[in-house]
C-alpha cells in the first residue's frame, strides 16, 4: 500500500464562520498543547519510520490560530515523521490577519512551500455577513507578507452565491485577486450544510440567496476573467497554472490513499475509508491510550471503488479514461456503466474523446446530478 499524502487537522478557530461544517471549536480554553502532542502520538501509531510524502496538508479550523511556539512544535512533529519528495507540496491553510513574521519564519524553516488562504470575498460588508473576522486590508497585508518573503505558491478561496452578493461583487473580488498574480484560485459556491448558522437561518426563512441563474452568471463571469489571465479550470472549483495544480487535492480526485490525522479527520488506507472521533476529549483519550482514534470505518467493495473512481475522477476537466479503469478493475468502463455513459453523452452532460469521458460545460454546472447517476446504476 503506497501512501504519499497526509492531512493534519487543526480544529481550533477564534471565530466560527456561518457556512462552515468542518469540525472546529472555539480556541479559547481548549487543550491546544495536549492536542499537538496527541497528533504526534497518532502519527506514531501509523508511521514507524520517516516516510516520504508527495503532499502534506495542514488544514482546519485555523492552523494559524496556534501560537508561534505551538506551530513550531506541530511542524517539528510532522517533519519527524515525514520527509517531502523533491517536487513535493507542503501546504498550510492561513486566515488573513493571523500570520506574524515569527509564524512565517517557522513555516519557512520546516519547508512549507504552499499557502492556502481563506479569503472568500474582498467585500468587507459581505465578510461580516458570512461571519468572517478579517477585512479586505487584512487580505492585502497578508498577501504582501507572503510575497515579500518570496513565497509565490499562494492559492486563495473565493465564494459565490452568498447572501446579498451580486455579480458585480464576484467580478470585483476576482479582479482584486488577479492584481496579485496568484498562480491558483479556488472558487466555491455556497452550500447550505446541516448544523451551520446559515442552514438554521434558511429553515427560519431568514436567509435570502441569489437565484440559480444569477449563480451561473457569477461563475461564468469569474471563469472568463480567470482564464483570460492564464488561470485555467482543471477541476470543478479550481483554477490554476498547470505547474501549480493542487497535488494534495489531486490525491483525492485520483482516489489515492492518504493519512488523516487529528480530531474529525478522515483518511483512506487500502480499501478502507475512516473517520476519527470529533470531540477533542474523546480523540485525546483514545490516542493517549495508544489506540487509533477511529470512530467509523468503511471497507469499500469493488462496486464502491468503481463508483468513487467515477464521481471523483469526473471532477477533473480531463475526466477519466477507460485505460485507467481497466488497469484498476480488469474490465472496461462500458461493461459496468455503458448505458449510463451513453445516456449522459446523449444528454450532452458528458463528452467522449480518445477513450476519455469528461464533463461538458453543461455537465460542469450540475456535476452532482451527473455523479448521482453512477450511484443509481
Amino acid at each position: 500500500m503506497k501512501v504519499k499524502a497526509a492531512y493534519i487537522h487543526i480544529p481550533f478557530c477564534e471565530h466560527l464562520c456561518f457556512y462552515c461544517d468542518f469540525y472546529k471549536v472555539f480556541l479559547k480554553g481548549q487543550p491546544v498543547d495536549q492536542y499537538v502532542e496527541a497528533l504526534n502520538n497518532e502519527m506514531n501509531l501509523y508511521v514507524d519510520q520517516k516516510q516520504e510524502m508527495q503532499s502534506i496538508y495542514i488544514g482546519g479550523g485555523t492552523p494559524t490560530s496556534l501560537t508561534a511556539q505551538q506551530l513550531d512544535c506541530l511542524l517539528l512533529h510532522v517533519r519527524n515523521h515525514f520527509s517531502l519528495a523533491n517536487n513535493g507540496e507542503f501546504t498550510i491553510e492561513v486566515n488573513p490577519g493571523d500570520v506574524t513574521k515569527d509564524k512565517l519564519r517557522i513555516m519557512q524553516n520546516y519547508g512549507i512551500n504552499r499557502i492556502s488562504m481563506g479569503v472568500q470575498t474582498f467585500n468587507d460588508s459581505l465578510l461580516k455577513k458570512i461571519g468572517r473576522k478579517h477585512s479586505q486590508q487584512d487580505i492585502y497585508r497578508t498577501l504582501q507578507l507572503f510575497q515579500d518573503s518570496y513565497c509565490q505558491n499562494i492559492t486563495i478561496d473565493l465564494m459565490y452565491g452568498l447572501p446579498g452578493q451580486t455579480v458585480a461583487d464576484v467580478v470585483h473580488s476576482i479582479k482584486e485577486a488577479l492584481k496579485w498574480q496568484l498562480p491558483h484560485l479556488s472558487l466555491y459556491s455556497l452550500i447550505l450544510e446541516n448544523q451551520t448558522v446559515f442552514a438554521n437561518l434558511m429553515r427560519k426563512g431568514k436567509l435570502i440567496l441569489p437565484d440559480e441563474d444569477t449563480e451561473i452568471e457569477m461563475f461564468n463571469r469569474a471563469k472568463c476573467l480567470l482564464e483570460d489571465n492564464g488561470l485555467y479550470q482543471y477541476e470543478i472549483s479550481n483554477f490554476g497554472k498547470e505547474n501549480y495544480w493542487s497535488q494534495h487535492n489531486l490525491t483525492y480526485w485520483n482516489n489515492q490513499n492518504y493519512y488523516g490525522f487529528g480530531a474529525g479527520a478522515s483518511g483512506y488506507l487500502g480499501h478502507m475509508r475512516y473517520r476519527n472521533h470529533s470531540p477533542i476529549q474523546h480523540y485525546l483519550q483514545m490516542v493517549n491510550s495508544q489506540q487509533q482514534p477511529i470512530v467509523e470505518r468503511e471497507i469499500l467493495t469493488v462496486s464502491n471503488q468503481m463508483e468513487e473512481f467515477m464521481f471523483l475522477g469526473l471532477r477533473k476537466l480531463q475526466g477519466i479514461s477507460d485505460e485507467q479503469f481497466y488497469s484498476q478493475f480488469g474490465c472496461h468502463l462500458t461493461e459496468i456503466y455503458g448505458h449510463c455513459l451513453q445516456r449522459l453523452v446523449q444528454q450532452k452532460l458528458l463528452k467522449y474523446h480518445n477513450g476519455n469521458y469528461s464533463l461538458t460545460e453543461r455537465g460542469l454546472m450540475i456535476g452532482n446530478e451527473v455523479f448521482e447517476q453512477f450511484l443509481l446504476d
